[in-house]
């Protein structure tokens, strides 16, 4: 039995990736009749056609997608078997890290992770994106390289998660509304004009469902996609909203803050990256730097 070229692993990983051969190749630095050979011979061993014309582009086989997330692995893994033992010099670090997140953690977290990171890398850069949902897929296809969120049931089994910290959810008014003065009960809450924060297009929660067991119903008046916007009416409105009480801690000054009259279970904010970068010195140091700056 022949020994099978392992090259030819590298040559499938990055045609599977960029589904051309042309691109292949410059990605290579092959001359395109070169790489039209190597995929020859891959469809050889493995006895299938891989990549297919459709029009002008190809597209993957079913055996082509079976093997993609398989050969990638592989290939990491790879790399990072030869990849030598080093230790990470922080001063001379040059690096961007994109980290995806909501706005509100960012403007309660950011400054001192920010501060965290240029104290000690002066050359790391953080870009920090909007996160619309909670698809893993920036993370899997590396254009994100840490994000921070609620774990559910749904999150992706191949992604990691770290929990940051507990948190839960509080009622916030403009310090001098009706509900600042006395106790706030659940009669006084419900009857109130309230902000429903809803980044997926929801029109009731948690709390309407609790309030809801009660025989309660409360008046949303307007539904926005962030805390930082529901808080940014607030000050000016006679509007109720209820916000993440640690996730919101730099939005809140000046605003009365209270418990909210109803129960509801606290819930803890993670921190997720791919297995990828499990082991990379430079994520795991800003991975203890958001770590260290959460636990403040």
């Amino acid at each position: 039995m022949s020994t099978p070229d392992f090259n030819l692993l590298v040559t499938l990983d990055v045609l599977l990736a960029e589904g051309s051969v042309a691109r292949a190749a410059q990605r290579l630095r092959l001359s395109p009749s070169a790489m039209s050979r190597a995929l020859a011979r891959l469809r050889e061993t493995t006895g299938d056609p891989l990549l297919v014309r459709a029009g002008r582009g190809l597209v993957p086989t079913p055996r082509a997608l079976e093997l993609r997330e398989q050969v990638s692995q592989l290939v990491q893994d790879a790399e990072a078997v030869l990849r030598p033992a080093q230790t990470l010099d922080l001063i001379h670090l040059v690096r961007t890290f994109t980290l995806r997140t909501s706005e509100g953690f960012v403007e309660s977290f950011g400054p001192a992770l920010l501060a965290r990171v240029a104290e000690q890398a002066p050359g790391v850069r953080l870009r920090f994106v909007h996160k619309p949902d909670k698809d893993s897929t920036p993370l899997r296809d590396g254009s994100v390289d840490l994000e921070t969120g609620v774990v559910d049931s749904n999150a992706s089994p191949e992604v990691l998660t770290q929990a940051l910290f507990r948190d839960r959810f509080i009622g916030v008014v403009r310090s001098d509304h009706p509900l600042s003065q006395g106790k706030i009960t659940l009669a006084r809450y419900a009857a109130g004009k309230h902000i429903y924060v809803s980044r997926r297009g929801r029109d009731r929660g948690q709390i309407d469902d609790a309030l809801e067991s009660l025989e309660l119903t409360r008046d949303i008046v307007t539904i926005v996609s962030g805390f930082s916007t529901a808080l940014a009416l607030v000050r000016s409105t006679d509007l109720i909203a209820s916000v993440p009480e640690r996730h919101t801690s730099g939005l809140r000054d000046g605003l009365y803050s209270f418990a909210l009259p109803v129960e509801l279970p606290v819930f803890s904010v993670a921190m997720l990256w791919h297995p990828r970068l499990d082991a990379d010195l430079a994520h795991r140091w800003l991975r203890g730097c958001l770590r260290e700056v959460c636990a403040q």
